[in-house]
């Protein structure tokens, strides 16, 4: 008896898509007809910005890429003193591979923030931190940066005199401080803290019917590392000092790309695109806010800085250029050549950590 011929069968949707040829190729000619017809328009716009680019100053240039490596390094060394708060001394070079590394894939990878961190955590680790300190520096870190990022957002409307809604700013704000007071109280409070512990700790085990001490060990654990971050007042200093490095030679970087195409920027204008940009970055659609981040970049250049728009999209070439092309090259190539042939070892590493901490757990629970 001969199968028949289902709805769902290859032959009837091959037969299907082929009455459906044409849908392709009227979808194909729409889309060259649209990049056509912005080619027209924005031709203009377009050939004076690349006018703009054969005539730029290479003095600026140079400039726009020492201020973005000034940034990089900057943040280099918060996070290391940062990580020499919580107890463990790397060098310079050692910090600002990973800053190089991380931000590479940051700005190139789907998701990028995730292997980003992912791999600051593991560098961490290996250097000798605990898994507290470690991600108690990614979030601080992030914290301070933000922080930074939301002053240039609010000295820009201050400068046109636009009303400033103080709420991000102040949660910010304190955020920060109780991160770090978090960690200065913890290493200098470590018995009030585990005796606060112990007491919610057993109203925990009281509702899971278990005894009270049961975890405590674990807790203990926590605090031990917790004791380890110190804070000090120069260590504070130093890292709100380096915060600001990183985000005002990155906020340079841009300045002089626009000086480079020949572009006279206003403050705050600068101030405000700047702050808008990094946030568009955040939006995880694109690694690195590929297009999202340059088409605002133009568009607030152009309304708030002063520029032209051939002058803004020009602008925006030579920074994204130096900030994302640039140093996306020069992280990947600090990765493959430090970090790649580790790549073993350190899942070897990730391994030991995983079988210690799951004996640790068994013993507890047998214990």
């Amino acid at each position: 008896m001969e199968e028949r011929e289902t709805e769902s069968s290859p032959t009837t949707r091959s037969r299907q898509r082929s009455r459906h040829w044409w849908v392709k190729w009227v979808a194909g000619v729409a889309l060259l007809a649209l990049l056509i017809g912005e080619g027209v328009y924005l031709w203009p716009r377009l050939h004076e910005s690349w006018r703009a680019l054969t005539e730029i100053h290479w003095g600026w240039l140079t400039l726009c890429v020492v201020a973005q490596a000034v940034s990089l390094s900057s943040y280099g060394r918060m996070q290391k003193q940062l990580l020499h708060a919580g107890g463990v001394d790397i060098t310079q070079r050692k910090s600002d591979s990973v800053i190089y590394a991380s931000t590479a894939m940051a700005v190139t990878l789907p998701a990028g923030q995730v292997f980003s961190t992912a791999f600051s955590y593991r560098a961490f680790r290996r250097w000798g931190a605990s898994p507290i300190v470690s991600s108690w520096e990614l979030a601080i870190s992030g914290v301070i940066a933000a922080v930074g990022l939301a002053l240039i957002g609010v000295g820009g409307a201050l400068l046109v005199g636009g009303s400033v809604n103080p709420v991000t700013l102040i949660a910010s704000l304190a955020a920060a401080v109780a991160l770090i007071w978090a960690g200065h109280y913890a290493s200098n409070n470590p018995k009030s803290l585990e005796a606060a512990a112990r007491w919610g700790l057993g109203r925990y085990n009281r509702l899971r019917k278990r005894d009270r001490s049961e975890g405590l060990d674990k807790v203990r654990d926590v605090i031990a590392q917790l004791e380890s971050v110190d804070l000090g007042t120069r260590d504070g200093i130093l890292t709100v000092i380096w915060a600001f490095g990183h985000r005002g030679a990155d906020l340079a970087c841009l300045a002089a790309a626009c000086y480079a195409v020949g572009a006279d920027p206003r403050l705050s204008g600068l101030l405000i695109t700047y702050a808008v940009g990094k946030a568009v970055a955040t939006i995880p659609f694109a690694p690195g806010g590929l297009v999202l981040v340059d088409a605002t970049l133009v568009a607030t250049l152009t309304s708030t800085a002063g520029l032209t728009a051939p002058q803004a999209i020009a602008s925006a070439f030579v920074y994204r250029g130096v900030s994302f092309i640039l140093v996306a090259i020069v992280g990947w190539i600090v990765f493959f050549v430090l970090y790649r042939r580790g790549q073993h070892e350190t899942l070897e590493f990730d391994l030991e950590i995983e079988q210690a901490e799951a004996r640790e757990l068994r013993q507890q629970s047998e214990g």
